[in-house]
């Protein structure tokens, strides 16, 4: 196989190149990314030039995106817009990346009859109240919320239509929060351990009782390799794996195993229209492909992620800075 991964220097995407790299030596993998801010050269670093090969470029260029899709066989969409604060603040890369971008590919996907699978997030099912006994699965409605959440699900929308109008071969899936390796700091985990190892306390919005569904970057990657090679076109796929918990709780876990005080973190202004709580149902991806979780173990999972930032200043410190300026701009 020879794969396009878009967005494949920024954080899901270089975790899932990686992936590949390891479980599929016979593949050949191409990471066509922007190197925005969130992405990064140092993502893909240990890869072996004879089976692998970057491209900067954006996923708006026509005559770019055309060209890599003829030459190979799968495109893996990760690039995205993917923070919300930042769609609050400037919506328009997001309309740019999500939507333009996507029919992009789409449009090169179908005039070379390419196999396509669309990464997208939970967050166009809009949010759960706290004591919602249901979670989300492929038949709930969308409801996105930010210009983030609303453009992806633009995007799927967009995947949805050339599947059924122009036949192309295609799947999606939504996944739930992940956490791991090679995360901004802008991010909520990644955030919150930084502090602390600059000598801060977190920073959690509002209450806290916000609840995510996390799961680790790898399981993430599994899935989606599950479903590039067994998913049915134009069906989709939710990933998740059983890891609820609200903000509060992790903040107080991540200063717990950096041997802080749990009280030891500041409230501070709350996002607009922040989400209450996510929750991902992956029965149709576990019972139809045989997908499973591998991270089970939350408090490992983090505690394996606290240990990778302790141990990469280097990776994190130029981005940490402008972060927490702009962040204290925002009164966060």
């Amino acid at each position: 196989m020879n794969i396009i991964v878009t967005g494949g220097a920024g954080f899901i995407g270089s975790n899932f190149v990686h992936y590949v790299y390891n479980q599929r030596p016979d593949w050949n993998i191409t990471v066509l990314d922007a190197l925005t801010y969130a992405g990064n050269r140092a993502n893909l670093e240990g890869l072996d030039a004879s089976r692998f090969t970057f491209v900067e470029g954006n996923i708006t260029d026509v005559e770019l995106v055309d060209k890599l899709v003829s030459e190979n066989d799968a495109i893996i969409h990760y690039a995205a817009e993917s923070h919300n604060d930042n769609s609050l603040q400037n919506p328009r890369p997001f309309l740019d990346t999500n939507i333009i971008g996507t029919y992009t590919i789409l449009e090169a996907v179908r005039k070379h009859g390419k196999r396509l699978h669309h990464i997208s997030t939970d967050e166009v099912y809009g949010d759960l109240e706290l004591d919602d006994p249901n979670r989300f699965t492929e038949n709930t409605p969308y409801n996105p919320s930010s210009p983030y959440s609303s453009t992806k699900a633009g995007s799927d929308l967009l995947v949805h239509a050339w599947v059924r109008s122009f036949g192309i071969t295609a799947t999606i899936s939504n996944c739930s929060n992940n956490y791991g390796p090679y995360q901004h700091v802008e991010k909520f985990i990644p955030r919150q351990i930084t502090e602390v190892l600059e000598g801060r306390r977190p920073k959690l919005y509002g209450t806290g009782e916000n609840v995510r569904d996390w799961i680790h970057t790898e399981d993430h990657s599994s899935a989606v390799l599950t479903i590039l090679e067994k998913g049915v076109s134009g069906e989709t796929y939710l990933i998740g794996a059983d890891g609820e918990k609200d903000n509060k709780s992790v903040v107080e876990l991540i200063l717990t195993e950096m041997d802080k005080e749990t009280d030891g973190y500041d409230h501070v202004n709350d996002r607009p229209g922040h989400d209450m709580r996510y929750a991902i149902d992956s029965t149709k991806l576990r019972t139809e492909l045989g997908w499973m979780p591998k991270f089970t173990d939350f408090e490992a999972g983090l505690k394996a992620t606290i240990d990778w930032y302790a141990k990469n200043e280097a990776w994190w410190a130029p981005q940490k800075h402008e972060t927490e300026e702009k962040y204290k701009t925002q009164g966060q």
